[in-house]
């Protein structure tokens, strides 16, 4: 393992999230900061409680959930595509580095970056809502895997976009959209029985249920269907990155 390869990459990565700190950081607070203002408060002033928990804080772990998934698949995708988009890519694949340097740096780096979003958005989020972790390692567990995951699934869209219109492409029309439908901001079981079952072919709803459950202990889902759910989109991930740099795609053209 060429681990200053690996440092290398991980550190012109972070260094990029410093250079452009307004848009990596401030601007998803930002957002996130709106959400809970016009959640929180007009929808929260109409809708008390769900499932015993204030409206206000309820909706925290999915705003959390949003902004993580939205941002690693973005920070990863971008992070490889401009490589690419530059040529410089090239010089990446014929330098030793091995395919598992190159996947630790870019999105070790878009998973950190992601990670620390979360715990800047929890620490604003008290601000807006009194919050409780019921279990604080889990939430961490969820919090790692959910970075690492959709940092993978940005890199893949990194390495299969060659515009950067594929690259919002299915971060827009379908990372956001599950996110929304995933119960973000409700639980399934408000739903009418039609759609609360169509709820459940969503997987991102076993993510945000399961992270949610170590906030408040409820969710829609069991806790251990959500981690192997988790786990599993992890495994998929791991193996779409290794048949990438298997077979060259995208990238020896």
């Amino acid at each position: 393992m060429n681990f200053y390869a690996v440092k290398a990459i991980y550190k012109f990565e972070m260094a990029r999230t410093w250079r452009t700190l307004l848009q990596s950081i401030v601007s998803p607070i930002i957002s996130t900061s709106l959400y809970f203002i016009v959640f929180g408060s007009a929808i929260g002033s109409r809708i008390e409680q769900v499932d015993g928990i204030p409206y206000g804080a309820f909706i925290v772990p999915g705003l959390l959930m949003l902004s993580l998934l939205t941002q690693s698949v973005a920070n990863a995708s971008f992070g490889i595509y401009f490589p690419k988009f530059t040529g410089t890519i090239y010089e990446l694949l014929s330098a030793p580095v091995s395919m598992k340097e190159v996947v630790l740096g870019y999105v070790g780096a878009a998973a950190s970056k992601s990670f620390i979003l979360g715990v800047i958005i929890l620490i604003t989020a008290n601000f807006f809502v009194p919050l409780q972790i019921a279990h604080p390692f889990v939430m961490v567990f969820f919090l790692i895997l959910t970075c690492i995951t959709f940092s993978l699934l940005g890199f893949i869209i990194g390495i299969w976009a060659d515009n950067f219109e594929k690259l919002q492409l299915i971060p827009l029309l379908i990372i956001t959209p599950l996110v929304f439908l995933g119960g973000s901001f409700y639980s399934a079981d408000m739903l009418p029985p039609f759609w609360e079952k169509v709820t459940f072919f969503n997987p991102v709803l076993y993510l945000i249920s399961g992270f949610r459950w170590s906030f408040y202990e409820i969710s829609d889902v069991d806790i251990w269907v959500s981690i192997a759910m988790i786990l599993v989109f992890l495994a998929i991930t791991l193996f779409v990155v290794w048949r990438i740099f298997k077979t060259g795609y995208q990238l020896r053209k």
